[in-house]
């Protein structure tokens, strides 16, 4: 055995060894010290924006009364003014069925048909 091969392979292996371990730094280090901004971070902060208009649009319509169709007669309400006129409407329960029969079909009336337009030709 040649003592040049020897130190030739020892040189090598030590030099892949050093360069494995300043691999490992290097890489530690950037984990540690370079800051990587989460992936799609404005598309989050501007769906958490929209989910908090969402909200609010909500909570107002749902505290507030207003209408929905106006045309039709039909109102949103907010759920404890709903309650009571329910509750005080319910302490005839005849007059209460009939009033009920009467707005739902109201609700559910197909819209008027739009007027016929000419022939181009007429």
């Amino acid at each position: 055995m040649n003592f040049q091969t020897i130190n030739r392979a020892s040189a090598a292996a030590i030099g892949l060894v050093v360069a494995c371990v300043i691999f490992a730094f290097v890489t530690v280090g950037v984990k540690l010290f370079v800051p990587v901004p989460a992936i799609d971070a404005d598309r989050a902060a501007e769906r958490s924006k929209a989910l908090v208009e969402i909200r609010a649009t909500e909570e107002k319509s749902l505290a507030t009364p207003g209408w929905v169709d106006q045309s039709r007669g039909i109102v949103r309400l907010p759920i404890e003014t709903a309650m009571q006129q329910s509750a005080q409407a319910w302490q005839n329960p005849a007059a209460a069925r009939a009033d009920l029969t009467a707005r739902a079909e109201k609700a559910a009336a197909p819209a008027p048909v739009a007027p016929a337009k000419p022939s181009a030709f007429e």
